[in-house]
């Protein structure tokens, strides 16, 4: 099919540096957001509408997706007083038994560039300049040799459940080579989940260039140029060298249903390092999982957008955490919004917090000043969280934790107010002067 990338536009718009003036609305609703749910609001106002709602959504109904993010709402602080803390807290811990300034990270994602053209380089300046891990997709835009030169810190790279075990051989070679040191199996991902905005919106990579899809172009230049004046992307951890909508199919019939823990203690086996089971919500696989030999397990449901009524990940943390001991390191995510979030998840038994869709609003939003952003929101949050919660260290807090958070019946008042979907459950006040 004919593009405006095979007829080599990219080629004439890049000379025509419009990307500014484009990007300066943009930019100064950025500067204004002072939450993530606002940098929700800046991403929805930048992106084409298919590729916000990529983002955005969940799976089926988004039941999972929206209570995933009320879960904590149903969470108490009950705060110590007079402990004689004064900010900033020493907020650093061990992720994969390397040492980071943060307990929070970027989940891997697959394709960055889809939201802004920097994609995964955004992500990954963002986690140099806060000092903490960065997390790649094995379907990411941005290589594996690339992202090393950005980032010389911890990182995780993420791998399917594929059927081929020569191209899985190859990709674990090259994130050796590249300098991670920890390996993520995403094992929710074996059916692709039901996401109905992508369906409604004909989401396709890259875009089918229908009457729909131009229109919806047209509403968002400064992504339109973005996307129009730089080159095409592809998964550059696999193949750098064919074009992301040809490599789909294939990416597609690698994906191996019938994956299993056999499978999974080979994998380990060429893999030998660090390496964390991704997708677990149960007690039981937990502990499998480290029988199998996982030196860490990851508590996702996919941000909701797999299993429809999957349990809120913070509900099932407690278990699993009593399930494998105190030992085992555990990383969640799932539904945090809020740097309160992420201290109630460390409180309750991770040994640190991936973040996905937060930094990702801040990609769609401004690129690595947009990521950046959001980290800075996160990390000041968390540190507001645990000087008032009376705990000085992440250490302390992991410590202490069990004794200061609390669960109660939910009620009307838990739950932002009835502008809430437009900002996306975030807290505040109308966000309704950045829409300029």
């Amino acid at each position: 099919m004919i593009n405006p990338h095979k007829l080599g536009v990219h080629k004439v718009l890049q000379h025509i540096p419009l990307n500014a003036l484009f990007d300066a609305p943009s930019k100064a609703r950025l500067r204004k957001a002072v939450n993530i749910a606002d940098l929700r609001l800046c991403a929805k106002q930048r992106a084409h509408k298919m590729v916000f709602d990529y983002l955005d959504a969940g799976a089926d109904d988004e039941i999972s997706l929206r209570r995933g993010k009320d879960a904590y709402s149903e969470l108490e602080m009950h705060f110590h007083i007079l402990s004689g803390l004064k900010p900033p807290l020493d907020l650093s811990t061990k992720i994969f038994g390397q040492d980071v300034k943060l307990p929070f990270f970027g989940c891997p994602t697959a394709g960055n560039r889809m939201f802004h053209w920097e994609g995964e380089a955004a992500a990954a300046k963002a986690a140099e300049h806060h000092g903490t891990m960065y997390g790649l997709s094995s379907l990411a835009t941005t290589g594996i040799t690339e992202i090393g030169k950005l980032h010389d810190g911890p990182k995780v790279f993420q791998l399917y459940v594929w059927k081929d075990r020569e191209l899985v051989k190859e990709v674990i070679a090259k994130a050796k080579e590249g300098g991670f040191n920890a390996l993520a199996l995403t094992v929710d991902f074996t059916w692709y989940g039901n996401r109905e905005r992508d369906i409604r919106n004909d989401f396709s990579i890259p875009p089918k260039y229908t009457l729909n899809q131009v229109i919806e172009a047209i509403k968002k230049p400064a992504w339109t140029y973005d996307f129009l004046s730089h080159e095409a992307y592809t998964y550059a951890c696999i193949n750098k060298d064919v074009p992301a909508d040809s490599l789909a199919a294939f990416v597609n019939s690698q994906i191996a249903p019938e994956f299993d823990w056999k499978d999974a203690e080979w994998l380990l086996g060429e893999w030998n390092g660090p390496s964390a089971v991704k997708g677990v919500c149960r007690p039981d696989d937990a502990i499998r999982a480290v029988e199998t030999g996982f030196t860490t397990m990851w508590v996702s449901n996919h941000g909701a957008r797999q299993l429809e009524t999957s349990p809120a990940t913070i509900d099932v943390l407690p278990s699993i955490r009593e399930a494998v001991g105190p030992n085992v390191e555990i990383i969640m995510d799932g539904g945090v919004q809020r740097g309160t979030d992420i201290c109630k998840a460390l409180a309750l038994g991770a040994d640190s917090v991936g973040v996905g869709k937060p930094y990702l609003y801040g990609l769609a939003a401004g690129g690595t000043e947009g990521v950046i952003k959001a980290y800075d929101i996160l990390k000041t949050e968390l540190d507001r969280a645990m000087g008032l919660l009376g705990t000085g260290t992440v250490d302390e807090l992991k410590k202490r934790g069990p004794g200061l958070i609390k669960r109660r019946h939910s009620s009307a008042r838990d739950y932002p107010d009835r502008y809430a979907y437009e900002r996306g459950y975030g807290g505040g006040p109308s966000f309704s002067s950045m829409k300029a």
